[in-house]
């Protein structure tokens, strides 16, 4: 039941991390209105809980419900899985301190300045992200068909 149960929190943190990061590409268009900025804000911070999520139900399979330490980390397929992940977490720094950097402002009740240069760069990494994200259930069906074992 515990296998189970982890997969599936897996599993659905993934869709909703991606469902989030689509909402956060197209809410984030100029101009900002304030409610949508405080949305973004709200967004961001549900896509970090989701992304963390993400990592400890599979950080749980990997451990106690998957085929065993060796095999993860023996296999090429979930190194660059895991290096994605991570790669998809530091590019998503970038929209979090421009959301962030929101706070006083919207504290004050002005709708953040964003200028076209800073809005072209948050929307390139949220679609890198996106493109990225896509790139790791392949791994993973990859991987459960026994794909980048090393010998």
């Amino acid at each position: 039941m515990g296998q189970a149960l982890a997969a599936y929190l897996h599993y659905l943190s993934i869709f909703l991390l991606f469902a989030l990061l689509s909402i956060e590409h197209v809410q984030f268009k100029l101009p900002l209105d304030l409610r949508r900025a405080r949305n973004l804000i709200i967004t961001d911070i549900a896509y970090g809980v989701c992304a963390g999520v993400v990592l400890f139900s599979g950080l749980a399979r990997v451990l106690w419900y998957g085929k065993g330490l060796h095999y993860y980390l023996n296999n090429s397929l979930f190194q660059v899985k895991v290096g994605l992940f991570i790669g998809v977490g530091l590019i998503s720094v970038v929209p979090t301190f421009v959301f962030l950097n929101w706070r006083n402002t919207l504290k004050a009740g002005e709708i953040p300045q964003v200028s076209p240069t800073q809005a072209r760069w948050v929307t390139r990494v949220i679609r890198l992200e996106l493109l990225l994200l896509l790139v790791i259930p392949l791994l993973a069906v990859l991987m459960a068909r026994g794909y980048g074992v090393n010998a």
